[in-house]
């Protein structure tokens, strides 16, 4: 909130409590209108005075910078002299407040300790309220920081997939051209296609379901142009697709991984890929026959970055089950869309 707001708000706050209890004070029939102006007007402006005297003055440039006896003294004082200012103003409106509705008039001590008493409620709500304001303020700055540190962790993983998939697709399409394919120009195109969604439709959180399923389309596509058309998979999409969205390049690391990982080109054994769509949950499911030689050295990054994605944009929203088995390597993944 901006401070000009803040002050707003805040006489707002102080004249709707002055008038509140000026009005209780004057329709009890037992205070005059002058004997109200006085006592909650005058002595109003002096208790709030004592109490931003501590909000803005004593709390900020002693107590928050640990000079507790500073702030004590200065305390102390406020005290001592809000307690002087009053019974000054009480011996220039005596009747009002010296004597008021008592049979007598009250002694030096005795309106001083009484006042000594309502100066420091004021001094200790002004505590409350600036220790509160304070606290709400930290709270937000350490959720901008946890948000800044999340996006600038996501943004990371992000940088990593385009780099990761780039490596393997080039690798790919030289491969391609090397052997003199006639279906380079076509796996090219491809590429382009899929650079195109990566860099222009991925700036956003999520994306249409329907443009991340055809990006894995186009994946695989370019995979079995890699492979000579002799890369089997079996490609099922259930479920009605209308208006879902979802986390970009979330899946297409669960897909790398069987092409690059799995035997692709076995037609007993094809690789299972299954997604299904029911009641606001995705539900992916893939299985690839393992090769036991193919070992990636360098250990890999796309499993271990979408698990960190997954928990990071959809805490207790998934559930991700990988099972390495001797032959079959399975990832299934339910997800809350």
């Amino acid at each position: 909130m901006k401070r000009s707001w803040q002050i707003f708000w805040h006489i707002i706050f102080w004249l709707g409590l002055i008038a509140f209890f000026a009005s209780i004070a004057r329709y009890s029939g037992k205070m005059t209108t002058e004997a109200v102006l006085v006592v909650f007007v005058l002595y109003g402006a002096i208790n709030i005075s004592v109490f931003y005297l501590n909000y803005s003055l004593l709390i900020p440039r002693f107590l928050d910078k640990k000079n507790y006896k500073l702030y004590a003294a200065g305390i102390v004082a406020a005290i001592i002299a809000f307690g002087l200012i009053k019974y000054g103003g009480g011996l220039v409106f005596k009747s009002y407040i010296l004597v008021g509705l008592r049979k007598h008039e009250s002694t030096f001590w005795e309106y001083f300790f009484k006042t000594t008493f309502t100066t420091t409620v004021f001094l200790f709500l002004s505590a409350v309220l600036k220790f509160t304001v304070d606290w709400f303020l930290n709270e937000r700055v350490q959720r901008d920081l946890e948000n800044q540190r999340l996006s600038a962790e996501l943004s990371f993983l992000k940088s990593q997939i385009n780099p990761h998939f780039l490596f393997n697709s080039l690798n790919s399409i030289y491969s391609l051209a090397y052997q003199k394919s006639d279906t380079t120009p076509e796996a090219i195109l491809k590429l382009s296609e899929i650079m195109r969604y990566m860099l222009y439709e991925c700036n956003d959180n999520k994306v249409e379901l329907t443009k991340e399923l055809q990006y894995l389309q186009n994946y695989i596509d370019l995979q079995k142009i890699r492979f000579g058309n002799k890369a089997f998979i079996d490609f099922e999409v259930t479920g009605e697709i209308t208006n879902q969205h979802i986390v970009p390049l979330l899946l297409i690391s669960f897909i790398e991984n069987a092409f690059k990982h799995g035997i692709a080109n076995d037609a007993l054994a094809p690789i299972k890929l299954k997604i299904n769509l029911e009641d606001g949950h995705l539900y992916f499911f893939i299985q690839n026959k393992k090769h036991t030689h193919n070992r990636d050295s360098s250990g890999g990054i796309g499993l271990a970055n979408v698990r960190r994605r997954l928990d990071l944009l959809y805490p207790g929203k998934y559930n991700l089950d990988i099972r390495d088995e001797a032959d079959t390597y399975t990832c299934q993944l339910s997800l809350v869309l």
